[in-house]
């Protein structure tokens, strides 16, 4: 038992003069490493060759993306990798050392920054400590938030694909004392954006000649591809744009006397104009392109303008004076007839009404007072007459016209053809009056004269009125017509500028089916 003890301390006293060692070597390093270091001097064995730089970066998640001010915020670590050659050291003489740590301003490292950087202090790095092993390879990877200039291409905007390129390479050194090489770029540790997809990020090495210099200036370059994400536009945008232009339609449906039809127009117009300016505070001002959600924006307000317009016409020959003239011609065969006909559209009541007025007598003739004479219709059944006219009429003075004495054989209208009244049914009338007969200067005669006075005005105001309203129906029937011809036209416009607009964009397909179906 004591032996095991004995041996358990001897382990523990020598694992403590190792570390012990191992801190005195390291001191030691580092003293020798930095005795003639000096940070600005580029580290190569020859000053005519080139230190090759390894240039790559892993890519954490990418932040936001402002498309109004067209930059990209990205969370990086850059990974940077050389060898410098005066700070190799025997890993023999140092033992358990196999790598150390420098601050990177003790050192020398490569200059290289982000070109089209956006940052207010350009060099968004935070500078870390830089791995160093016995061989003298150096492995840099500081992390940084980076702000970078981006062209937002809106054109097919929400269903587009952004192509971001961030442009890395060394601020003073050329290619024949620093040459660039790139690695490919790393996204296993990628956080995912609820905005954006992150489809590749591919990389190419370039080489720029500036007129100032015979060297070439080698730079890497990233292009960070990502696909917006439309679900979030489509419930918020897209589909209130397609119900509101689907209410427009309902303009066409309402009926011309609920007085509202130029309201519900002018709201969704209104409304229209609401979602117009939400897409405009997050687009770009550029002239470039125009984005494809406001195409439709500008498309469905035309329409629906258009329809709005319709509405007024639908309007005027809804409620079109009948004393303002008859329908034109033209008018007549192309909206009552043809349009009728392709609109399977019939007058209220023309099965009803047209029947019935086969052989039809016009209202109010002198040939129904003759027929009301025969049947005796103004005289009741106790033979008294039966006085037609307005109420005041008795105090009225009647003179007996030179024409009184015609009224005893015809009667004439004017306008209107002689209706003979027969002697039979005169007889029976003439009786009534105390001269005994309907010649001149009989009381008879005079009542006649009233009576036939009123049948003719009544008559008359039934003929305007039946004129009066058979214009007010023609009107009413054209703006019925145009009505469901404006609904059909502007339902297939509004379906065919939806399917073609939104169906343009070159990935839509691939986005509805992994935003809204998945």
């Amino acid at each position: 038992m004591e032996g095991r003890i004995f041996t358990l301390n001897l382990v523990v006293i020598f694992c403590l003069f190792q570390v012990t060692q191992q801190g005195q070597h390291q001191r030691r390093l580092y003293k020798d490493l930095m005795r003639n270091y000096n940070p600005l001097e580029r580290p190569v064995f020859n000053d005519s060759h080139s230190l090759i730089v390894h240039f790559s970066f892993s890519l954490m998640q990418i932040m936001d993306v402002d498309e109004k001010n067209q930059v990209l915020t990205t969370n990086i670590w850059l990974q940077l990798y050389w060898t410098d050659h005066y700070l190799r050291w025997n890993a023999t003489d140092y033992p358990g050392v196999t790598n150390v740590r420098f601050p990177d301003s003790q050192i020398w490292r490569p200059d290289i920054l982000l070109y089209n950087s956006a940052d207010e202090r350009f060099d968004a790095t935070f500078h870390t400590n830089v791995l160093v092993n016995s061989t003298g390879y150096c492995q840099y990877l500081p992390p940084g938030i980076f702000k970078s200039t981006c062209y937002i291409d809106v054109r097919w905007f929400p269903f587009d694909v952004q192509r971001c390129d961030l442009k890395f390479g060394s601020w003073t050194y050329g290619g024949w004392s620093l040459d660039l090489q790139m690695v490919e770029a790393d996204v296993t540790g990628y956080i995912a954006n609820g905005e954006w997809d992150l489809v590749e990020v591919p990389g190419r090495r370039s080489e720029r000649f500036y007129d100032c210099c015979k060297e070439p200036y080698p730079d890497v370059t990233f292009t960070v591809v990502m696909r917006r994400r439309t679900l979030y536009y489509g419930l918020n945008l897209l589909i209130p744009c397609v119900l509101i232009s689907t209410l427009a339609l309902l303009v066409f449906l309402l009926p011309a006397d609920s007085g509202e039809k130029i309201s519900l127009g002018i709201t969704v117009l209104l409304s229209l104009t609401v979602f117009m300016l939400l897409v405009a505070e997050i687009m770009p001002a550029t002239s470039d392109s125009v984005p494809l959600i406001a195409q439709y924006f500008a498309t469905t307000m035309v329409i629906v303008g258009l329809s709005v317009i319709a509405t007024v016409l639908v309007l005027q020959y809804h409620h079109h004076d009948p004393d303002g003239g008859k329908m034109p011609k033209w008018t007549r065969v192309v909206l009552l007839n043809w349009c009728a006909w392709f609109l399977r559209m019939k007058r209220p009541g023309e099965e009803r009404v047209r029947p019935a007025c086969h052989n039809k007598q016009p209202r109010g003739s002198l040939a129904s007072v003759e027929t009301s004479l025969h049947q005796g219709a103004l005289t009741p059944s106790n033979g008294n007459m039966l006085y037609l006219g307005f109420r005041g009429m008795d105090s009225m003075h009647y003179s007996t016209s030179p024409d009184a004495g015609v009224l005893c054989s015809s009667l004439v209208g004017p306008g209107e053809e002689e209706v003979l009244l027969p002697r039979a049914g005169l007889s029976s009338l003439g009786s009534a009056g105390p001269g005994g007969g309907l010649c001149p200067g009989g009381s008879g005669g005079t009542d006649l004269t009233k009576i036939l006075e009123e049948v003719r005005y009544i008559a008359k105001r039934f003929r305007s009125q039946d004129e009066d309203e058979s214009l007010c129906s023609e009107w009413k029937f054209a703006a019925a017509v145009i009505d469901r011809l404006c609904l059909m036209a502007f339902s297939v416009f509004t379906i065919l500028c939806t399917i073609g607009i939104l169906m343009s964009a070159p990935n839509f397909v691939e986005a509805i089916s992994k935003d809204f179906f998945t």
